[in-house]
């Protein structure tokens, strides 16, 4: 082939190496990432609450108690369809603390009055530096937290229905435990992980 026709090429080579490299990136789902902050102490913050601008709290609102710290904001769809979920979870007695991310409280008040409220405290974080902190992508995203304030467990997506009993509920009850027992030492679960190990789910 010579010189000239080859030349001819070059635009094409590139743009497919280009469109690879697209359809590369696009397939590198952020949400299938490991947080990095998993077996880690729950990020230090000082943010006010949904419910009152005046009220600040901070990460020592995550000791003493296991806690489902639950992000999420009204301009996110799914995070309607998790709420059934949700609700149905604080009506089981766990803990659920909420994080209204890059929100109004006005949009994140009137979210609550139509969909329920199943939350102890809602941490206002309008600007996302505590979603920042926990390496959130977006909404919703979900960690379980231990009665020390370590982060035990992260999940990526909405919660479903089937998620809160097959691994919810059973994680919550295998972090629970040896704090219970007054024991570090844990026993596995359906997963057969040990109750001091991190765990990821992505959906």
């Amino acid at each position: 082939m010579s010189m000239p026709r080859l030349v001819l090429f070059v635009p094409l080579l590139i743009v497919v190496g280009l469109g690879a490299f697209l359809y590369q990136r696009l397939d590198d789902d952020p949400y299938a990432r490991d947080s990095a902050l998993l077996s880690r102490d729950f990020p230090t913050f000082t943010l006010s609450t949904l419910e009152d601008p005046d009220a600040r709290v901070s990460e020592s609102l995550l000791k003493g108690q296991v806690s489902l710290v639950n992000v999420w904001g009204e301009w996110c769809p799914t995070c309607k369809h998790e709420m059934p979920q949700l609700l149905d979870l604080a009506d089981r007695g766990v803990r659920m603390i909420g994080v209204d991310y890059k929100d109004t409280r006005d949009k994140g008040r009137t979210f609550l009055e139509e969909f329920g409220d199943p939350f102890e405290i809602n941490i206002f974080d309008p600007e996302g530096t505590l979603g920042f902190d926990l390496g959130v992508y977006g909404a919703p995203e979900t960690f379980l937290v231990d009665a020390q304030g370590v982060i035990r467990y992260h999940h990526t997506g909405y919660i479903r229905p089937e998620d809160v009993r097959e691994i919810i509920l059973p994680t919550l009850e295998r972090i629970t435990a040896p704090a219970a027992g007054g024991s570090d030492g844990g026993s596995n679960g359906s997963n057969g992980s040990s109750g001091s190990d991190g765990e990821e789910k992505t959906t």
